[in-house]
């Protein structure tokens, strides 16, 4: 690591730990310079202003998160498997409760690198429930209910007053989110082609044995019986 990355991970690491005993409102670029030993100017040279050293420790904690990610590609129980990776999501937050809100109550940054790298895996395990035919809307849609619903539950019980943060909180929600999203049997074994579109759809998601025409032709197809459901 050279001496600029050194240095700029130091004032990250600073950030965070004012960020996470005083609040955002601590992460002032004097505070950070003398936390870090530097000089006001020295974290304008590094990240431009305020804003971009915000956008580096929300970064900082994607990547910090997707390290917690455990990827099992082939789960011997998918739902078990889902429950386990929302679990993660909402531990990390209560966790780094001053880290959590400042990566998730902007929109903007989830256009960072780790972020989306760690929207993949979730993708993932999303394209393997609809593959074993558990899946029981759209795989963005799915995709979309698992993040918000922890997302949602992390701050919302990080807005509540310490005496009324009940954990049944965390679990009702989780659970709503398994209910919303899979079969509590695979599809594919019940009559009707929106599970097997589904899980047809999933299972093509790697093959490179169709043209690009092909593919669009049969998705736009399997798109619609997997409406059906």
């Amino acid at each position: 690591m050279s001496s600029r990355e050194q240095t700029r991970q130091r004032v990250i690491e600073a950030a965070i730990d004012l960020l996470t005993r005083g609040g955002r409102d601590a992460v002032t670029t004097r505070a950070v310079a003398d936390a870090a030993g530097l000089q006001p100017p020295a974290i304008y040279r590094l990240f431009g202003d305020k804003d971009g050293l915000l956008d580096a420790v929300a970064e900082h904690g994607f990547t910090a998160f997707l390290a917690t990610k455990h990827v099992d590609p082939d789960p011997a129980d998918p739902i078990a498997d889902l429950r386990a990776g929302w679990d993660v999501a909402a531990e990390f937050g209560l966790s780094n409760p001053a880290l959590f809100t400042l990566m998730y109550t902007e929109p903007a940054r989830t256009a960072s690198p780790a972020f989306a790298a760690g929207m993949e895996i979730l993708m993932g395990r999303v394209r393997r429930l609809a593959a074993g035919g558990w899946l029981r809307v759209d795989e963005r849609l799915a995709a979309q209910i698992i993040h918000a619903t922890a997302r949602g539950a992390v701050l919302t019980w990080l807005s509540l007053p310490q005496d009324r943060r009940d954990p049944a909180l965390l679990t009702s929600l989780r659970e709503a989110m398994v209910t919303a999203v899979t079969h509590e049997k695979p599809a594919v074994r019940e009559a009707g082609p929106a599970g097997a579109a589904r899980a047809l759809r999933a299972a093509l998601s790697g093959s490179a044995s169709l043209s690009a025409a092909e593919r669009h032709l049969l998705m736009e197809w399997l798109d619609r019986l997997a409406a059906e459901g």
